[in-house]
């Protein structure tokens, strides 16, 4: 009897052991998914970091160019108004 409960503990630690290098494999799979996620994660934002830097220097120098066009507006406008009250004159 005492022969038939140890082999059945050996058989049941067996079990355990082989759980156990199970659980250790899984885990190695799920840290390599994370760490692969993790570093698709940073590849992300570095990307989204440049185009947001570029977007920024594109929309500033269409602010600028902006900027000349309506300085130009209002100049050739006030020629136009000096011009006008000339006339009336």
């Amino acid at each position: 009897m005492s022969e038939i409960r140890d082999m059945a503990l050996e058989r049941r630690i067996k079990e355990l052991e082989e759980k156990i290098e199970q659980l250790r494999f899984s885990r190695r799979v799920l840290m390599n998914l994370v760490e692969k996620v993790e570093r698709e994660r940073m590849e992300a934002v570095t990307k989204l970091e440049r185009l947001n830097k570029k977007l920024q220097a594109v929309n500033a120098k269409y602010a600028r160019k902006l900027w000349h066009k309506n300085r130009q507006i209002i100049e050739l406008e006030t020629k136009l108004y000096k011009k006008n009250l000339n006339n009336v004159l």
